[in-house]
Formats: C-alpha cells, sequence, structure tokens
C-alpha cells in the first residue's frame, strides 16, 4: 500500500471519528449547516493535502472550495479558525516566469484562507449594513498599522543558511504591505467587526475547539505510534524547509500534527483550552464537559513543549480568578488544577514530564535553556547599541550562535521585536495587545453588571491573551502564533462592541418598560 494512501486513511479515520463523536457537542454552538459544510469540506481538503504531489495542484482544489465554503458559511472567523491548520504552513513562492520580476510572494494555508475567505468577507461587511459594522478605526487599527509600517519600512535580511544579506527594494516594500494588509490586518479587521453576536463569537471558538480537539486526536496518535502524519509535505513541497524532520525529546516524539510544530501544536491547544473554559458553562452532561479537555490535554502533553504547558495552566488560573464569585470557587479551582497535575505525575508519563521541567531539577531539553540565556544577554548588548529602531542586521553579529540547522534561533518574540524594531517597535506590538486585553477586561466590567454567563467570554478570551503573552515569551512569532494573536485581539475588540450593544439594547428596552 503507498505510503501516502496509508495516511490518508489514518487520518480520514481519526478525523471521522471526532466528527462523529462532537457533533452533538458542536450543534449546541453552531449552525447544522455550517457544521456539515465545514466537515465536508475538511474530509475533501484532507486527503487531497497527502494524494497532490504538487502544492499547485492541491491549490486547484483547496482556492474554490474554501472561497465556496466562505461565501456560504453564516461566520467568516468561524470558518477561518477552524480552517487555518488543515494542512500545516507549507509556504511555497509563486512562479514568476515571464513577469520580469525574481518572485511575487509566498503562498500558505493562511495566505490562501486570506485571499479567498477574508477578502471576501470584507468586501461583504464593507457592502453591507452600516449599522452593524463599525468601519471607523480605533485605537487598535492605529497601533496595529503603525506595527506593519514599521516592519515594511525596517528591512530585516532573511537568517540565510548561505549567509548572504539579501537587499530590500521597492518591490520589496510593496510585497511586504500587500502581506501584511492581506494576512495581519484583514484577519484582526474581520475578526473585530464581523462578530456582531455572542452566537456568533461563541460559533468562532467551537469552530476554534473542534479542529484543536481534531489535531490533538492525530497528535496522540503521532505520540502512541511515534509516526508523524504530516512532516512529509515539507520534503514533498518545500524541499527546502528546514521542517522536515522528527523532533524528539528525553527519547520521545514531539507530535506537531498539522500545526507545523510540536511549539504552535501546544499554543493552539492551549488557546483551546482556554475558549472551552468559557463553552463547557453551557453544557449538563459531565460526559460532554470532560470529552473535550481530555482530547485537548493529552495532545497538550504528547508535544512535550514546556512553555504551552505552563501557558494552559496560566490561562485556566487567570480564568479561574476572572470568573470567580467567591474565593471558594477559586480555592476549589485550585485543587483541581492541583489534583489533575498530581495524577499526571502518577501516571507512567510522569518520571518523563517531570525530566523536562527544570525547576524541579529535570535535565532533559537543559542545553535549549543554556543557548537562550547565552542569547539573550548577547541580544541585549545589541539593543542598547541601537534602542529606537533597531540593529536590521543584528544576524551578522551572532554568527556564533547558529545551531546545528544553520540558524540563530531567537525563540522569544519580545526579544526579536525589539532587537530588530527598537523601543518603537514593541511599543505599537504590546501596545496592541494590551489594548486588546483591556478591551475584554471592560467587556467583562460591562456584561458582569446585567449577565455574568456572558461576562465568561470576555474572561475566556482575557485569560487566552495573558496565556499568550507568558507563551511568546519560549517561542517565536511563527506559525499559529500569529493568526492567533491577531484573532485574539480582534475577538477581544468584537467584545467589548458586543457588550456595549447589549446594555444600550437593554437600558432601552427597560425604559420602554417603565414608560408603558
Amino acid at each position: 500500500m503507498p505510503y501516502e494512501l496509508k495516511v490518508v486513511i489514518v487520518t480520514m479515520v481519526l478525523g471521522g471519528l471526532t466528527f462523529v463523536i462532537a457533533k452533538p457537542v458542536a450543534l449546541q454552538f453552531t449552525d447544522a449547516d455550517d457544521f456539515a459544510r465545514r466537515r465536508n469540506i475538511w474530509l475533501i481538503l484532507t486527503p487531497a493535502v497527502f494524494i497532490c504531489s504538487n502544492f499547485w495542484f492541491f491549490v486547484l482544489i483547496a482556492a474554490p472550495t474554501l472561497y465556496w465554503g466562505g461565501r456560504k458559511d453564516t461566520n467568516p472567523i468561524a470558518f477561518y479558525l477552524f480552517f487555518m491548520n488543515v494542512i500545516p504552513a507549507v509556504s511555497v513562492q509563486i512562479p514568476t516566469t515571464g513577469l520580469g520580476v525574481n518572485e511575487l510572494f509566498p503562498i500558505d494555508i493562511f495566505m490562501l484562507l486570506s485571499l479567498f475567505v477574508l477578502v471576501p468577507a470584507a468586501r461583504r461587511m464593507r457592502k453591507g449594513d452600516a449599522e452593524q459594522i463599525d468601519r471607523k478605526l480605533g485605537a487598535m487599527d492605529y497601533l496595529l498599522l503603525g506595527y506593519g509600517v514599521l516592519q515594511i519600512m525596517l528591512f530585516v535580511p532573511p537568517d540565510l543558511p548561505t549567509h548572504v544579506i539579501l537587499h530590500n527594494s521597492i518591490t520589496g516594500h510593496l510585497r511586504a504591505a500587500f502581506i501584511f494588509i492581506v494576512t495581519v490586518y484583514l484577519l484582526y479587521y474581520v475578526a473585530s467587526r464581523s462578530v456582531t453576536s455572542r452566537s456568533a463569537m461563541t460559533d468562532a471558538m467551537a469552530a476554534f475547539c473542534l479542529s484543536c480537539t481534531i489535531m490533538a486526536v492525530i497528535a496522540v496518535f503521532e505520540s502512541l505510534k511515534r509516526w508523524p502524519l504530516y512532516t512529509m509535505l515539507y520534503s514533498k513541497w518545500e524541499p527546502a524547509a528546514l521542517i522536515d524532520q522528527y523532533l524528539v525529546r528525553g527519547g520521545s516524539l514531539r507530535a506537531e500534527a498539522s500545526a507545523g510544530h510540536p511549539l504552535a501544536l501546544g499554543y493552539l491547544l492551549a488557546i483551546a483550552l482556554g475558549f472551552w473554559l468559557y463553552l463547557q458553562s453551557h453544557l449538563k452532561s459531565r460526559t460532554q464537559k470532560l470529552l473535550v479537555p481530555i482530547a485537548l490535554c493529552g495532545g497538550l502533553i504528547v508535544t512535550f513543549s514546556r512553555g504551552p504547558w505552563l501557558g494552559a495552566i496560566i490561562i485556566y488560573v487567570v480564568y479561574a480568578v476572572l470568573r470567580r464569585k467567591r474565593m471558594s470557587e477559586l480555592f476549589g479551582a485550585a485543587a483541581i488544577l492541583f489534583i489533575t497535575l498530581g495524577l499526571i505525575g502518577l501516571s507512567p508519563l510522569g518520571d518523563h514530564i517531570a525530566s523536562m521541567l527544570p525547576f524541579i531539577g529535570g535535565k532533559v531539553g537543559a542545553g535549549s535553556l543554556t543557548y537562550r540565556e547565552i542569547l539573550m544577554a548577547r541580544c541585549w548588548q545589541l539593543i542598547f547599541a541601537h534602542p529606537f529602531l533597531g540593529d536590521q542586521l543584528a544576524y551578522l553579529h551572532m554568527q556564533d550562535l547558529r545551531q546545528g540547522q544553520g540558524i540563530i534561533d531567537i525563540v522569544n518574540t519580545y526579544l526579536f521585536v525589539t532587537l530588530f524594531y527598537g523601543l518603537a517597535g514593541i511599543t505599537l506590538f504590546l501596545g496592541f495587545i494590551l489594548t486588546g486585553l483591556r478591551k475584554a477586561w471592560g467587556a467583562r466590567t460591562v456584561w458582569r453588571h446585567h449577565d455574568s454567563a456572558a461576562a465568561l467570554i470576555a474572561s475566556s478570551i482575557a485569560a487566552c491573551i495573558v496565556g499568550t503573552l507568558f507563551m511568546l515569551l519560549d517561542c517565536s512569532f511563527i506559525l499559529g502564533y500569529v493568526p492567533m494573536f491577531y484573532t485574539l485581539a480582534g475577538l477581544s475588540s468584537a467584545s467589548i462592541r458586543l457588550a456595549r450593544a447589549e446594555k444600550t439594547s437593554d437600558a432601552i428596552i427597560t425604559q420602554s418598560t417603565a414608560v408603558a
């Protein structure tokens, strides 16, 4: 049996079973037609990923399918979140034969979704009801656009294994502007403006949880069988990619499913757990409440990624603090957390996990921690030398820090932004997401006074943003981190707009009732 056919059978069986089991839960948050359509498109695109020998054959199938599904779907941001990891973010350059330019721009699943789902959705929003869509730019829009302009103007040459320093051009600036608008700003715009009801918000959260549950189930299979299912795509579609080998820690395969990297998968599953903390409050069945987090936690564990483990705990604790009505509830949440950690510690994985946690004496992966300490010290020297706009040629001063793969791995997003874009960059970057956190907090405050159940939406988003801020300390800004970062900011902006609209509506109803 061909290898690709084996992978198709495994992924279809695992995904199909997950859809069947999850359907009763998903339909409590998602329209039945939307659920069926998303499921069917997933069942079309997943086998196409492995069967297509060329990336462009897959694009011929995916582009019209995503465009059709996005137009039919009632919630474009939920559709985006469901499919943003249907395949790993394999990036392939558009051929430019005969166009007179060296390259146009790379295509991956995020770009496909932006072009064929978000762009049409934004066009429909612009033509829609002006009262429903807020077309004015706010503080978050200006901060994000400012950060984008800074990235476009301050060109950072890629860290090539050949050590060649590339120079930018007018077409390079235009290319960067196009990519930023289409894949970053447009995502924030649609997420912040298209979610105009509480049901749309819960649908978006549920769609993301379902896609992450599928990845978690596949990840557990990968770990148990020591068989990464999606890594073959890099050698088949992007031969020059560095991500073409198994990642192992402490003798265990680090599962990554379709997320592209164990750290990215761990991050996405941690955010899904944060969303589930709110969604499970709508369920009455204890079995339904437990199945999803069990799957997500299983997938999170087999990534063997310490940052997402701690990030998930932080999200849980922050949510517990924000939702508490009495101190007893907070203590109860903490007790459940410690009991769960204790059970994991007593399981066969307990010793293996403990060996990866340096703060309790673990030695596995200690080398990576030492590398990061040295890297941070060197980066701070360069930051102090170029504090305001950064040093775009900083890689030249760190050649002795190249790893075995031939790259300089700056695994701290804040360090990367400050190093290359200076205090101006980190101020805009943090100002954007912290403004989003403030809006989520504001939505929680508004909702708490008249609808405590709705306040849990904002509590979940706020907890996920706090967890994200922590996890970015231990990872580069890559893969699923990027779209989820901007989506969380967009959902926080939508939450305050939604909370204020509901408050105004309730006030009008109350006033009308009093007059009557």
